[in-house]
């Protein structure tokens, strides 16, 4: 543009100097903002994406916990088997599921033992448990391994554990040289 005197000086161009909704994604050429560009404190790091842009099925979340200690128990009730075989996880919406898979080394010399998973204080697995293992009248171990699909339909922290219990005698859970696991995995709904 041509000036009558002086040219003005030239002074960069500031976000003050442009209007709200003036530039759109379809004026900003792909690959030219990288993350370094965005501001770490900005909203859209804060937010939690809720499985943005996956569909129905598809896992969006998965936390999980390890234990290397051996168990034991002699309650006929299902008492906590092991607090570190435990994991707290946020609903990403209402219609999410989860599907909880643990897997343990178990023992008995005695009894039956019941394994379960607890959501909160809600047994999942009823009065029998999800997983056992049984002596057959002589000593067993092996690994044992259960899981379960759970519809919470919260948004609210809920927490998966594992439980057990026995029909008499002692029963075990995990070994001093075993992992034991717990793995949640929500899906969306």
């Amino acid at each position: 543009m041509p000036f009558i005197g002086n040219t003005p000086a030239q002074v960069p161009l500031t976000s003050a100097d442009i209007a709200d909704g003036i530039i759109t994604s379809a004026k900003i050429v792909d690959g030219t903002i990288v993350n370094a560009d965005i501001n770490a404190s900005a909203a859209i790091a804060s937010t939690k994406l809720s499985g943005v842009g996956a569909t129905a099925g598809q896992v969006i979340q998965v936390l999980g916990a390890t234990d290397s200690t051996q168990r034991s128990t002699t309650s006929t009730s299902f008492v906590t088997a092991s607090n570190t075989l435990s994991v707290t996880i946020t609903p990403s919406a209402t219609s999410s599921k989860f599907a909880i898979f643990a897997t343990h080394y178990g023992y008995t010399n005695s009894a039956v033992v019941f394994y379960t998973i607890f959501k909160d204080s809600t047994n999942l697995g009823g009065s029998n448990g999800i997983g056992y293992i049984d002596t057959f009248n002589a000593a067993i171990d092996g690994v044992v391994s259960y899981c379960h699909l759970d519809s919470p339909n919260t948004t609210s922290a809920i927490t998966y554990q594992c439980y057990m219990r026995v029909s008499g005698g002692t029963g075990y859970m995990g070994s001093t040289n075993r992992v034991a696991q717990i793995i949640v995995m929500e899906i969306k709904g």
